[in-house]
């Protein structure tokens, strides 16, 4: 069938039939679906209690979370019913929202020393479930440490080892620090850096724009000199 019929048979837009059709598997249109925040999300705890004291109806329960204060439609709300109406009627338990990508790489990211004990315990967890998450882990930290320890001696040591990984994303960061090796190795050793020549040409670029078909060279000169 065409994607045009598959949308009216299944009675879905053909942006979500080419979305599902073009997926790999099914786990990766539900783990996009669970990584995305709902309007729906923080009334999912009422909506549930209420459907299991027998209110079925989407335009009741509607009204219902927006005396809450939900600011979306009814639309939204029915779309969130339709899991309770194709199970045995009764809505299974919220369970806890899996963490969205930017929590995970704020753990991964953070010292260990500066994380919560909270966020700290999330992320061993997921270490333990996920290998892959725990190897990125891992070499991310030694990365860290060779930055903030200036171990330029290191570095060649942590490229072959990502590349030999099976982590495609961190192993083509690798290759491109290969590319400049010479730079990179000596970088983080030497006391020398073009973060102040790269501070002034960002300082001009903002003196440009600010000017930007207001005025000549002759004004962008004396502003340049002036703000020093």
């Amino acid at each position: 069938m065409s994607k045009a019929a598959i949308g009216r048979k299944l009675g879905l837009h053909q942006a979500t039939v080419r979305k599902l059709v073009g997926a790999r598997s099914a786990d990766d249109v539900v783990a996009k679906s669970l990584q995305r925040a709902h309007i729906v999300d923080p009334y999912v705890s009422h909506l549930h209690r209420r459907w299991n004291e027998g209110i079925r109806n989407a335009a009741q329960l509607y009204r219902g979370i927006q005396d809450l204060g939900y600011s979306g439609g009814e639309l939204a709300v029915q779309r969130h019913l339709r899991r309770y109406r194709t199970g045995h009627g009764h809505a299974p338990d919220p369970g806890p929202k899996p963490p969205s990508v930017r929590e995970v790489t704020s753990w991964i990211m953070t010292h260990p020393e500066h994380l919560r004990d909270e966020d700290a315990d999330k992320r061993h967890r997921l270490r333990e479930r996920d290998p892959e998450l725990d190897r990125l882990t891992l070499h991310v930290r030694k990365f860290a440490a060779m930055m903030t320890g200036h171990h330029g001696d290191r570095i060649e040591d942590w490229i072959t080892d990502v590349e030999r990984d099976s982590l495609a994303p961190l192993s083509g960061f690798a290759r491109n620090l290969r590319r400049d090796f010479d730079a990179v190795r000596n970088g983080l050793p030497l006391p020398h850096s073009s973060g102040t020549v790269k501070g002034n040409i960002s300082r001009l670029k903002m003196l440009k724009c600010q000017m930007f078909g207001r005025a000549g060279l002759d004004l962008l000169r004396k502003r340049v000199l002036l703000t020093r």
